[in-house]
């Protein structure tokens, strides 16, 4: 599992640098976030629910069922949504509410 970042998304807020438990993300020369050694990712998704422009994306690896589908998540107020998409496009998502989500 890991992820990618698309330098064409980014908007180089540093958000998932400083959330990042690895120290594995960094800045480019346009302070642009980039993973130096992406199968170094520990799959803990903190900088996908960071990330306000969706420029991150986490593989689902065919060991947990993703056979390669993609995961990124989209904030609305309290609610997360992570939309998965899978190879042929076909998208689901799941909605969380951010306050709910740590209850227990």
């Amino acid at each position: 599992m890991s992820i990618k970042i698309d330098s064409n998304k980014c908007v180089a807020c540093g958000k998932c640098i400083d959330v990042c438990p690895g120290t594995l993300i960094y800045k480019d020369e346009n302070k642009k976030a980039y993973i130096k050694y992406e199968k170094n990712c520990w799959g803990c998704t903190a900088c996908l629910k960071e990330c306000k422009v969706a420029a991150i994306k986490y593989y689902l690896g065919a060991d947990i069922g993703g056979n390669g589908a993609k995961l990124h998540v989209e904030e609305k107020g309290e609610v997360l949504n992570w939309h998965i998409v899978d190879k042929k496009g076909k998208e689901a998502i799941i909605s969380t509410n951010r306050k709910e989500s740590n209850k227990y």
